[in-house]
């Protein structure tokens, strides 16, 4: 099923897997609204897309922590645009690898209210007019930090089980209609993740991805565009992404990357 005119709505698409998001579905001839907080990256990507696609897209400057301006930003969307087809749910982030014992509230904050908070307000947002019309899929960006805790990311994983928990919820409470609902969770993938976890660190950032083949935004992006494209009496409910050598979130076989 290819996405011809499909409306997909795509949140962190300023960068990494959402930028990767939107190339893909792109190219399977959806239109796109895309939402970051660096609106000028989003300027520079939507033009790329035309070039290349003759891709149409509606551009959102928007915090996905800020329920309000996500409210006004759905309830705002043109005529044309607002009957979402597909939303995908990719904003989140990390911040420090600090044990609880030491571990800051600014960060822990700022993790829960985009990971977590930011991901239900834009679902409470686009979901009703989904169940009104009876179609839909919401697919959420989790991560393998959802199966797995590993020393100093407590907090950032509570955030990924709890994305996974709202997801199972959310199947459950969709019984009954034809909107969907898929958890994506990757492993290790080369994006901006670990300089942000680690604040522009950027050396240090490095030296995650060094040991083996990471996986790569285009990878997860494809995986995405599988989920939903299947026939709509078909859901894909949890797919599980690793890097080959990384055989869990604490566990990698360190090769070259030649």
């Amino acid at each position: 099923m290819r996405m011809n005119d499909r409306i997909v709505f795509i949140t962190g698409a300023s960068a990494g897997i959402g930028q990767a998001c939107a190339e893909a579905f792109a190219a399977e001839g959806a239109r796109l609204v895309l939402a970051a907080r660096r609106g000028e990256r989003l300027v520079s990507l939507a033009a790329r897309l035309h070039e290349a696609h003759g891709t149409d897209t509606l551009l959102l400057e928007l915090d996905v922590r800020d329920r309000e301006a996500v409210n006004a930003a759905v309830a705002d969307l043109p005529t044309g645009w607002a009957d979402i087809d597909v939303l995908v749910n990719n904003a989140g982030l990390s911040r420090g690898l600090d044990r609880v014992q030491t571990g800051s509230h600014v960060d822990w904050e700022e993790m829960i209210d985009t990971n977590v908070k930011g991901l239900l307000w834009l679902t409470r947002a686009v979901l009703p007019g989904m169940v009104a019309r009876d179609r839909g899929h919401v697919i959420n960006v989790g991560s393998i930090a959802g199966h797995q805790i590993y020393q100093g990311g407590a907090v950032y994983c509570a955030t990924k089980f709890a994305v996974r928990a709202l997801s199972h919820g959310l199947r459950l409470d969709l019984m009954g209609t034809r909107v969907r609902c898929t958890t994506v969770d990757p492993g290790m993938v080369e994006t901006e993740f670990s300089e942000v976890r680690f604040r522009g660190d950027t050396d240090r950032a490095a030296a995650v991805y060094r040991n083996f083949p990471p996986l790569q935004p285009a990878d997860i992006a494809d995986a995405i565009v599988y989920c939903a494209t299947r026939p709509f009496h078909v859901v894909v409910q949890d797919m599980v992404l690793m890097p080959q050598d990384q055989g869990a979130v604490y566990l990698s076989n360190p090769r070259g990357l030649d």
